[in-house]
């Protein structure tokens, strides 16, 4: 019997929750979803929004990927807290930083998935999460990038000539009504890398609330080409049930009624 998929349907697949330990000393907290019958074709490590605006693991899209993904795509999917921030997973280690002390973040994320031979790393950064993949996202290990709403509020003109100088792909889905960046201009900052692809997403906002099935195809055609698109919206098999009142998401916080934290310069 095929059932819907819903927002709160878990999909099978192998989970743990993990540890990440930074290169100052900082323990992040985590969880890694991988397909269930087959090894992963590619690997998604996702980078979330703001921390002080909400923004989590479990925030809602990232949270829909590591429930559906591995089942659907046969992707991994690593999310985790950056430093001083909260979710039903626990409370990873050190304090806010602004984006400057999330390298290391950044970097524990892209060595644990390659320690753990992971293949074909992509990041996929929401929000804040797209200015820690600008700015800290030029590894080895890493095939490419997709960017959620990028805001470019943190990362530098220097971050986007890196990544035009580089060659690695990147692709920034950026909604039509978008708070801080909305596709006309995104065409305009996004020319200084070459290869950069940005999508305009019709009728989306900055949080993704009602696209979610939308940004999850748009992710898996870009990093797993051999996967047919649109996903299935329903499954034949066994599916549990999230409790969605645990992984309330904070991320839907009316951003306008805080004071948004400003980039600190070294």
């Amino acid at each position: 019997m095929s059932n819907l998929i819903r927002a709160n349907s878990i999909l099978p697949a192998h989970r743990e929750e993990i540890e990440l330990h930074t290169a100052d000393g900082v323990t992040l907290v985590g969880e890694l979803a991988r397909p269930m019958d087959r090894e992963p074709v590619a690997t998604l490590v996702c980078l979330h929004p703001l921390p002080t605006h909400g923004g989590m693991m479990d925030s809602h899209i990232f949270r829909k990927a590591a429930w559906r993904l591995p089942a659907l795509a046969g992707l991994a999917v690593l999310r985790f807290n950056t430093r001083g921030t909260g979710s039903v997973r626990g409370v990873s280690g050190g304090t806010f930083s602004s984006g400057v002390d999330e390298r290391y973040d950044v970097a524990a994320a892209i060595e644990y998935a390659e320690f753990a031979d992971l293949p074909d790393i992509w990041l996929v950064g929401w929000s804040f999460g797209t200015d820690l993949t600008l700015m800290y996202g030029l590894e080895p290990a890493v095939t490419g990038a997709v960017l959620l709403s990028p805001p470019l509020r943190f990362s530098r003109p220097e971050h986007l000539a890196a990544w035009a100088a580089d060659g690695k792909p990147l692709t920034a889905l950026i909604p039509e009504f978008d708070d801080y960046l909305r596709p006309a201009e995104a065409q305009t900052r996004f020319a200084a890398i070459p290869q950069a692809e940005v999508v305009p997403m019709a009728g989306a906002k900055h949080l993704w609330v009602g696209d979610a099935e939308n940004v999850l195809d748009r992710i898996v055609g870009r990093v797993a080409p051999g996967v047919p698109t649109p996903l299935p919206r329903s499954w034949d098999g066994p599916m549990e049930m999230g409790d969605m009142n645990a992984y309330a998401d904070r991320t839907v916080a009316a951003f306008s009624d805080v004071e948004v934290p400003q980039p600190q310069r070294e």
